[in-house]
């Protein structure tokens, strides 16, 4: 049986640690090198870094922070956030980041990505993707952390990001991230049969949540709110379930 994964997605808003409610609203929750020291203790599968002001204010990766909170991590780490360059994608991985992701420049050209997977190869790079649904249905492909909305579609973007050679798609649902009540079941089965591993964010609040997702074709489910937040007041307590507490729920 394959072991789904299960990530705890980590933003990033200058040196701290943040969690946003639809993209926006963003509350400091604490340090992000404490986080990862303590989801690495807690044994999760990988961890996803993304700074949400890089793309919109035209920064770099911050590669210090990058590097301590990688080198708090026992697990696998995707960073994304301000990545246009092999030169940045080179750094980052020197810093001791297994994946990039690369989001808002793919929705101007892919050729970054091509470039990256023939030097760095297709395990290392992650196409990303924030989605908002349409009032009448679809979904808008937004940049620049859901600041800017592109004119792409969505499925002939990700079939864009495919074709160039990505090892793996993270989708993040901008109309249901922080609101903790369930992913978007139609948009997850829409990408079911996609050729490369897909990774899908915005909206878990139970393990049941994750659990449907994973039904309904996503390889991995990645998490904010849901794992640093505890009770209906949102109080912040940095979680994630024990390895043997879940073991059978998410296998398959």
């Amino acid at each position: 049986m394959i072991q789904a994964r299960v990530i705890p997605c980590l933003l990033l808003r200058g040196n701290g640690l943040y969690k946003t409610k639809k993209f926006k609203d963003a509350v400091y929750v604490g340090d992000p090198v404490n986080a990862v020291r303590i989801f690495s203790d807690k044994e999760a599968d990988e961890i996803v870094i993304l700074d949400i002001e890089a793309s919109i204010f035209q920064r770099e990766p911050q590669y210090e922070l990058v590097a301590e909170m990688a080198g708090e991590a026992f697990m696998p780490v995707a960073y994304g956030g301000g990545v246009r360059t092999l030169e940045q994608i080179r750094r980052l991985i020197r810093s001791g980041v297994e994946k990039v992701v690369i989001n808002s420049l793919a929705t101007e050209s892919t050729d970054i990505i091509r470039a990256a997977v023939d030097v760095f190869g297709s395990q290392a790079i992650v196409g990303g993707i924030d989605v908002k649904r349409k009032l009448f249905g679809g979904y808008t492909v937004m940049a620049k952390s859901a600041t800017v909305e592109t004119s792409l579609s969505f499925h002939q973007h990700v079939q864009n990001l495919i074709d160039a050679g990505i090892g793996e798609l993270f989708v993040n649902d901008v109309g249901r991230d922080g609101v903790m009540a369930g992913y978007d079941m139609a948009l997850v089965r829409s990408l079911a049969q996609i050729p490369v591993p897909l990774v899908i964010c915005g909206g878990a609040g139970t393990l049941m949540h994750l659990r449907e997702a994973l039904d309904s074709g996503a390889s991995a489910v990645a998490a904010g709110s849901m794992f640093v937040f505890h009770g209906k007041h949102r109080a912040v307590l940095i979680n994630y379930p024990k390895v043997g507490d879940w073991d059978e729920f998410f296998q398959r």
